[in-house]
């Protein structure tokens, strides 16, 4: 077992880090623009954006890293946790929108009169919190069930994970479905009765999302560290060795599935309110790859890997997409081909081999 992320200086970078991040909205709201120590709230948007991604990159090392199950779909439950609070916050803009209905505009522009049955109560912000956490779990389970029970593994199951991604894609582009169609939920105005774009309310939004991400750590570890995590990668290792000692793979590796998947929703509900647009884009299949690419660069089956993954290469990714914006994807899968060949534990694993060098001079 990787055990990086139990040691003391570890425990001390999580601190840490955890303790800059949570001043940096203080910081933007102490001081005025101009002052050395004020933080823009550009960076704050920035930073808790990577932080959401963070925590969908957390969920997937927790299926790929420790379990073995290689997931090409996750940008889908990220999407769908994204969709159950956007709706939400289409229905608090109120008569506030262009058309002054109670309707979002697309559905007006669309002529539909009144909502679909699959949006009903949505004006409730906790009934959405519940479809936040409801909807990709119950697809999980649903998808897992029968593709476990099948034994569908390998690149198998990670083809039909994108196949899965790309037909959700294709059914949220739709006009008629009423998810907005291409340019899905924007335009918000409020949430829980206060201005989205107010800084106080940027900086609680940005506050949740960073104690969400400590939790799912936390909560990562502590299963890692359980006998249900010796089991899972025991999956990972040798599933047959495992059926044949006694233990049924099915329900530790839909569990684990399931788990992951509502972690990615709630990423995506808490990166929406933040980022202002949740679109069928989510749902590409180069969101979801570069969801690997973070797990795999950070340092897969570490827990802490995914995490400096996300950061690492998201903020490779606005410097690049700013200096040379037509190469990034090109430098993306230059990243993952490097990566693979000559940091097969990525970043945390060079940091550690370093160390180990270090101290044996």
């Amino acid at each position: 077992m990787t055990t990086s992320l139990f040691s003391r200086p570890a425990w001390i970078g999580i601190v840490t880090c955890a303790a800059i991040l949570a001043l940096l909205p203080v910081l933007n709201l102490s001081f005025e623009p101009g002052h050395a120590l004020h933080v823009s709230s550009y960076t704050v948007a920035l930073i808790g954006k990577f932080m959401c991604y963070a925590m969908a990159a957390l969920a997937l090392d927790l299926v790929w890293g420790y379990t073995g199950i290689l997931s090409l779909g996750h940008g889908l439950f990220f999407a769908l946790g994204g969709y159950a609070h956007g709706m939400y916050l289409m229905r608090a803009i109120g008569r506030d929108g262009v058309y002054q209905s109670s309707l979002p505009d697309f559905m007006v522009f669309l002529d539909w009169k009144d909502y679909p049955w699959y949006w009903s109560f949505t004006d409730n912000f906790w009934y959405c919190m519940v479809l936040v956490v409801l909807v990709p779990g119950l697809l999980a389970f649903l998808f897992g069930f029968f593709a476990f029970r099948s034994r569908i593994k390998g690149v198998y199951f990670s083809i039909i994970t994108q196949a899965m991604t790309f037909a959700f894609m294709l059914l949220f582009f739709r006009n008629n479905t009423g998810f907005g169609g291409n340019n899905g939920f924007t335009d918000f105005k409020r949430i829980l009765g206060f201005t989205i774009t107010a800084p106080a309310t940027k900086a609680a939004l940005y506050l949740v999302t960073l104690f969400f991400l400590l939790g799912s750590l936390l909560l990562c570890r502590w299963i890692v560290k359980s006998k249900l995590g010796r089991v899972l990668q025991a999956v990972r290792d040798s599933e047959s060795r495992l059926m044949f000692i006694g233990y049924n793979p099915l329900w530790f590796k839909l569990f684990v599935w399931t788990l992951s998947a509502v972690l990615c929703g709630i990423a995506g509900a808490l990166y929406v309110p933040q980022v202002g647009i949740i679109n069928p884009s989510e749902m590409s299949a180069a969101n979801s790859i570069e969801m690997v690419v973070w797990a795999a660069v950070g340092g897969r089956g570490s827990l802490l890997g995914p995490i400096l993954g996300a950061f690492s290469v998201n903020g490779l990714k606005s410097w690049f997409t700013a200096a040379f914006p037509d190469l990034w994807l090109f430098a993306l899968g230059l990243l993952f081909i490097l990566v693979t060949l000559f940091m097969p534990q990525g970043l945390l694993g060079l940091a550690k081999k370093l160390r180990q060098e270090k101290e044996a001079a």
